[in-house]
């Protein structure tokens, strides 16, 4: 098993590329279970989710081939289609559920696995059960698999969520796209990847409209073509690097990045002294003057602060001068990471929901175990500033979601390095 070894340096300086986001990479794949025609994606992230949901695909009947270095995935879903999403490779990831939809309205039945990913709350499938339902797809929980069939093929409706919640949007939208009529989703999601997943549809012939705001209409059609669509950046990998230079100090600019992807999350930096300025190639990030200064944050749905960035930012204010409390409203359990920053000298106190952190001169290096995805990057963050040596283990979590993190931090003169755990 991999570790990552950090040495803390001192200001970076540089420019980091953005990959493709993974959260909308993974909603635009099983969009070609909808489709016999190919769907190409450019700019997608060489992950290990994406890994992943290429081999769930592959085992329903699709074809998924990387180029280019895997920056471009051709996909096609023409032949027999396999209605049954196993666990074995559904229990890997979260996101594996996104094939629910997709298969009700191609087949008019699916049989998948509940599935796995981060342990960083319930995240429970009600809320996509309820929102396929309201489609007219009846739905049934037998022995770990959600065992669901549309008698006659899904029907449009109006649905609302109790829940904004990003995954059960993304089905519906897919599912909704081949229903026989209209469709409308109240208090829909409104994240980029919502966005995303919407023009993508789009170019393959859905009718939709009103994607980021929180009522979408959607008029179903009976057939959807062959696309290219570019993946939307990824804010979260944005958002984790532009706070690489806030915490070390120096420059970085972030290439692809815009202000409209992470709004919330830089009237923060702003607030905690740091200066983003957009550039006609992403974003340029440095600290103003002085200590970074203690702020609140509040983790909400989109436009809010995003709770994938609530980790990172914690590491941030570990160093700051004064005391944040951090309140996590989207999971329960996702301050895992806060007694692992503790080994490194930070003043965390976890209550339920918030964290409180006093600031504090300096942390010190010292061995941490990564808890999550994002928690990983956190500890990386982190280690950058700390003084000594800090060693991150467990760092599989790492690989999910970023694309080449050693690379890319040491191109603007960060001391990383992954070794094999001979443990």
């Amino acid at each position: 098993m991999d570790k990552i070894i950090v040495r803390g340096n001192g200001p970076l300086s540089g420019q980091i590329p953005i990959a493709g986001a993974k959260n909308a990479c993974l909603a635009l794949m099983p969009a070609t279970l909808l489709s016999e025609e190919p769907l190409t994606l450019t700019n997608a992230p060489r992950l290990s989710d994406i890994r992943t949901m290429t081999q769930l695909l592959a085992s329903l009947g699709a074809e998924v081939t990387a180029l280019q270095e895997g920056k471009v995935l051709a996909t096609s879903c023409h032949g027999e289609i396999n209605p049954v999403a196993d666990y074995e490779i559904v229990r890997k990831m979260r996101a594996s559920n996104l094939v629910l939809g997709p298969l009700l309205a191609r087949l008019g039945h699916a049989v998948v696995s509940l599935p796995g990913g981060c342990a960083i709350g319930a995240r429970p499938m009600d809320i996509h059960i309820d929102a396929l339902s309201a489609l007219g797809a009846e739905i049934e929980l037998r022995e770990g698999y959600l065992h669901a069939k549309a008698a006659g093929g899904l029907r449009g409706a109006v649905h609302e969520m109790r829940f904004a919640s990003v995954g059960a949007t993304e089905n519906f939208l897919m599912a909704a796209s081949l229903a026989k009529g209209t469709s409308v989703l109240k208090n829909a999601a409104r994240e980029p990847e919502i966005v995303d997943l919407a023009q993508c549809l789009r170019a393959m012939g859905a009718q939709i409209e009103g994607e980021g705001t929180s009522t979408i209409t959607i008029q179903g059609v009976d057939r959807l073509h062959g696309a290219t669509h570019p993946v939307v950046t990824d804010r979260i990998e944005l958002g984790t690097y532009m706070l690489a230079p806030a915490i070390c100090g120096g420059e970085v600019e972030c290439l692809g990045g815009k202000i409209a992807l992470v709004e919330s999350f830089c009237e923060k930096l702003d607030a905690a002294g740091i200066s983003v300025e957009e550039t006609e190639r992403g974003l340029k990030v440095k600290r103003k003057n002085g200590r970074i200064r203690a702020v609140d944050v509040v983790t909400e749905p989109f436009p809010g602060f995003p709770t994938d960035l609530q980790a990172q930012m914690m590491a941030l204010l570990c160093t700051a001068e004064g005391t944040s409390v951090l309140e996590e409203k989207i999971f329960e359990n996702r301050f895992m990471h806060a007694p692992e920053l503790a080994r490194m000298g930070a003043r965390i106190e976890v209550h339920g929901g918030h964290a409180t952190v006093h600031g504090v001169e300096r942390l010190k290096g010292a061995p941490v175990m990564a808890t999550d995805l994002r928690a990983s990057v956190s500890l990386i963050l982190a280690g950058l500033a700390a003084e000594g040596e800090t060693v991150v283990s467990r760092v599989y979590h790492l690989d999910r979601g970023y694309e080449r993190v050693e690379e890319k931090l040491r191109a603007v003169g960060a001391q990383i390095e992954r070794v094999k755990d001979e443990a």
